[in-house]
C-alpha cells in the first residue's frame, strides 16, 4: 500500500476536476431543470398533472438508491469504466426521454436516468480526493461547489426559458453536445490509482441483503418524500405503506451493513468523528439549500405571478454571490479553524433567514433579490470546509465509501427539506387563514368599511359584470389568502433559521484544525 502512496497520475489533476465536474454539473441540473417544463410535458404526453409529477419521482427514487452503492460499483467494474458507463448512458437516456411519446416510456427513461446519474457526484468526490494532495482539496472541492449548489438554482431559470422559447424536449437533448464532449474528455484524462483498479471477479463479494434493503429503504423514502404533499401524507394509506416499507428498510439496512462481514458499503466511516459530524452537518445545510431554493420560485412565481424565466433571475444573482465567495473561504480556510468558518456560515444563514422572515405581500423584485442574496452568503461559506474537513481524519482506503455515503446524506436531506418546506407551507397557509378568515364577517365593522369602499371603486373604476358588493367581498377574500400565504413564508423562513441556529453547536463538535492540519489526518 506504500507504493499505491506515490501513484501520481498522468493527466492535470485540475483538468480532470473541471471534466469530472462538468458531467456531475450536467446530472445536477437534470433533476430541477425539468420541474417548470411538466405542464407541457403533460399535454404533449396525453397525461394529467399528477401523473406527469412520477417524472420527477421516478428520478429521484433511482437516483437515492444508487447513491450509496456506487463505492460497490466503483470496484467491480473500475472508477473509470463506471464513471464512463454513468455519463455514456445518461446522456442515451436523455435523448430517449427527449424523444419520448407516452407517459410510461418518459418514466421508464427517467429511471434509468436517475439510476446511472446517482452514480456521477460520489465518484466524481472520490476522484478529487485522489487526485489532490489534502492540502489542495479545498480548492478543487470549490470546483465542485459550483456544480453542487449553484446547478439546482440554475436548472428551473435554463428549464423555463427553454420551454417558453423551445420546446420541453430539449430540457433533455441538451445533455447530449455535454455527454459527449465529457465521454472523450474523460476517456482521455481520467485514470484509475492502484487501490481503485476493477476487483476480479472471484474477489468480489456481492452483498444482495444490503443492496436489496438500501434499495427498499431509500426508494420508498424517496416515493413518500416526493409524492407526501399530493397524497396529504399520512391521510393517504399509499403514504403509510410507503412510510412503513422505508423504516424497515433503513433500520435494517444499518443494522445488517455494521454487522456484516463484507457490506456492500463500509458504514465504520461513521465512526470518524469528523466525518459523522461533517455528515450531520451537510445533512442540515443541504435541507435548508434545496428547502429554500424551493420556496423562492415557488413565492415568486405562484404569489406573485412571475414567469419561470424571471422567478430564476431572483435566483441568479445568489448563486453568483456563491461562487464569488469561495476564493474568499479558500483564503481563509489556512488562517481560520475550519469549524469556526463553518459555525460563522450557519450564523449567517440564520441572520439571513431573519430577514427572509420580513416578508410583505406586494414584495418587489428587488427586496426578494436582496433575500435570496442574503441567504446565499451563508451557503458560500459552509460546502467547501464541510467536505474538506469530512475526510481529513478519514482513512483513504474508506474515501469511495465515505464520498457514496457523504452525497447520500447531502441528496437524501435535500428532498426531506423540499418535502417539509413545501408542506410546511400549506399548514401554515390554513392556519393563518383560519385565525384571519372569523374577521371576514357583516358582524366586523371594518370589514363592512372596506367591503364598501372596494364596492364603490368597482362602481366607479371597473367594468366588471356582476354585484359590486359580492366582487368586492371576493377580491377581500382573495387578499386574505395572500396574506396568509405570506405569513407562511415567513414562518417557514423562521424554521429554517431555527435550523441553523441548531446547527452552529454541533460545529465545535469538529477537530479545531486548519486547512493545513488535514495533511496530518492522512
Amino acid at each position: 500500500m506504500s507504493g499505491d502512496r506515490q501513484w501520481k497520475p498522468a493527466s492535470n489533476p485540475w483538468a480532470v476536476a473541471l471534466v469530472v465536474t462538468l458531467a456531475v454539473f450536467m446530472e445536477i441540473l437534470d433533476t430541477t431543470i425539468v420541474n417548470v417544463a411538466l405542464p407541457h410535458v403533460a399535454g404533449s404526453l396525453s397525461s394529467s398533472y399528477d401523473e406527469s409529477t412520477w417524472v420527477l419521482t421516478s428520478y429521484l427514487v433511482a437516483n437515492g438508491i444508487v447513491l450509496p452503492l456506487s463505492a460497490f460499483f466503483s470496484r467491480a467494474l473500475g472508477r473509470k469504466n463506471y464513471f464512463l458507463i454513468c455519463i455514456g448512458m445518461f446522456t442515451l437516456c436523455s435523448f430517449l426521454c427527449g424523444i419520448a411519446t407516452e407517459l410510461w416510456q418518459m418514466i421508464l427513461f427517467r429511471i434509468l436516468q436517475g439510476f446511472f446519474g446517482g452514480g456521477l457526484q460520489p465518484v466524481q468526490q472520490s476522484v478529487l480526493l485522489d487526485y489532490f494532495k489534502p492540502e489542495e482539496r479545498g480548492k478543487a472541492f470549490g470546483l465542485s461547489s459550483i456544480a453542487i449548489i449553484v446547478a439546482p438554482v440554475l436548472g428551473p431559470m435554463l428549464g423555463g426559458w427553454i420551454t417558453d422559447h423551445y420546446s420541453w424536449r430539449w430540457v433533455f437533448l441538451i445533455n447530449i453536445p455535454v455527454g459527449v464532449l465529457t465521454v472523450l474528455a474523460v476517456m482521455q484524462l481520467l485514470e484509475d490509482p492502484p487501490w481503485e483498479k476493477r476487483l476480479e471477479p472471484g474477489k468480489l463479494n456481492i452483498d444482495y441483503i444490503g443492496i436489496g434493503l438500501i434499495a427498499l429503504g431509500l426508494g420508498c423514502l424517496q416515493v413518500m418524500l416526493d409524492r407526501g404533499e399530493d397524497d396529504d401524507w399520512f391521510q393517504s394509506s399509499f403514504i403509510v405503506l410507503f412510510a412503513v416499507l422505508a423504516l424497515v428498510g433503513l433500520v435494517g439496512a444499518v443494522y445488517w451493513l455494521f454487522y456484516a462481514r463484507k457490506p456492500v458499503v463500509d458504514l465504520h466511516c461513521l465512526r470518524d468523528r469528523n466525518f459523522a459530524v461533517a455528515s450531520l452537518l451537510m445533512a442540515g445545510m443541504a435541507m435548508i439549500l434545496y428547502g429554500s431554493s424551493v420556496l423562492m420560485p415557488q413565492l415568486a412565481q405562484q404569489q406573485l405571478g412571475y414567469t419561470a424565466t424571471l422567478s430564476g433571475l431572483v435566483m441568479s444573482p445568489g448563486a453568483v454571490l456563491i461562487v464569488l465567495s469561495i476564493p474568499l473561504v479558500l483564503k481563509l480556510m489556512p488562517k481560520v479553524q475550519t469549524r469556526l468558518i463553518i459555525a460563522f456560515g450557519f450564523l449567517l444563514l440564520l441572520l439571513s433567514f431573519i430577514y427572509s422572515s420580513r416578508l410583505v405581500p406586494n414584495v418587489d423584485f428587488e427586496t426578494m433579490v436582496l433575500m435570496r442574496s442574503a441567504q446565499s452568503i451563508g451557503l458560500g461559506f459552509l460546502f467547501v470546509p464541510l467536505t474538506t474537513i469530512a475526510f481529513v481524519t478519514l482513512s483513504p482506503k474508506l474515501n469511495a465509501d465515505g464520498a457514496a455515503l457523504f452525497s447520500m446524506f447531502r441528496n437524501v436531506a435535500g428532498s426531506i427539506g423540499i418535502s417539509l418546506s413545501t408542506a410546511a407551507i400549506t399548514e401554515r397557509s390554513q392556519t393563518h387563514s383560519a385565525y384571519l378568515a372569523p374577521n371576514m364577517t357583516p358582524l366586523n365593522e371594518q370589514f363592512n368599511q372596506a367591503v364598501q369602499r372596494g364596492a364603490a371603486a368597482v362602481r366607479d373604476f371597473s367594468h366588471a359584470v356582476g354585484d359590486p358588493v359580492t366582487l368586492a367581498t371576493a377580491q377581500l377574500y382573495q387578499e386574505m389568502i395572500s396574506q396568509s400565504r405570506v405569513l407562511a413564508y415567513n414562518d417557514v423562513f423562521m424554521l429554517c433559521g431555527i435550523m441553523s441556529l441548531i446547527m452552529i453547536p454541533f460545529c465545535f463538535l469538529l477537530s479545531p484544525i486548519k486547512s493545513e492540519g488535514s495533511a496530518g489526518g492522512h
